[in-house]
């Protein structure tokens, strides 16, 4: 559990300093560190994805991972995670988040199936008012 938690606090830390440098308008840095944060918090969380009774931790870590690999474009890789999640006893709360996350990856490509192109910051917008 030890490494989990360093690896973790690595990524956050990492994803601080990326929001940190997207604020300070150094989107090259931000992304840069935004993609470490992503592959530390991924190996957080393969360490931790079969113990099932370790929740909320488990879940969280899947939901943490994801949300950084959809700021990585890294869309099958957070869909993966996502399922992962899910398929242990995550808090209702956590599945909300989850499914929430689901959709920002899938919403997109459903629009543009039907002819409306629409990016990133708008269907953020639109799920975050919980349409």
């Amino acid at each position: 559990m030890n490494q989990i938690k360093e690896l973790h606090n690595q990524a956050m830390d990492l994803a601080e300093a990326a929001f940190l440098a997207k604020l300070q308008g150094n989107l090259e840095q931000s992304n840069q560190l935004t993609r470490q944060a992503f592959e530390k918090e991924t190996q957080a969380a393969a360490l931790i994805a079969n113990q099932i009774d370790a929740e909320p931790t488990r879940s969280v870590l899947h939901r943490s991972a994801a949300s950084l690999a959809i700021e990585c474009e890294e869309f099958q890789t957070a869909e993966r995670l996502i399922v992962t999640a899910l398929s242990g006893n995550p808090p209702q709360e956590i599945v909300a988040e989850l499914k929430d996350l689901f959709i920002q990856i899938n919403l997109r490509p459903y629009l543009q199936r039907r002819g409306i192109e629409m990016d990133n910051d708008k269907i953020g917008n639109l799920i975050s008012r919980q349409i």
